[in-house]
């Protein structure tokens, strides 16, 4: 069967985000009141799969993220 997966991957709370800190500051600096503003990574694919939410689970530990720095959560929904 064929799926339509969208994961974010974050820092775990109370690391740095310098990519984060800057664009927040930025948009301070243009007069927005922003705070903790944090850049997470978007990944949208389709998988197919008899196991989807294992081989996603798989594909977290092992690229899109590092387990010692990441947090992540995912969707997965038919592809119709």
């Amino acid at each position: 069967m064929k799926w339509k997966v969208k994961v974010i991957v974050r820092l775990k709370e109370g690391l740095n985000d310098p990519e984060g800190r800057v664009i927040g500051n930025a948009l301070k600096n243009l007069g927005f009141s922003v705070e903790n503003l944090r850049v997470p990574k978007y990944f949208e694919f389709e998988l197919e799969s008899e196991r989807p939410e294992e081989e996603v689970e798989e594909m977290c530990r092992k690229l899109l993220a590092n387990p010692l720095i990441h947090e992540w959560e995912y969707s997965i929904e038919p592809v119709s």
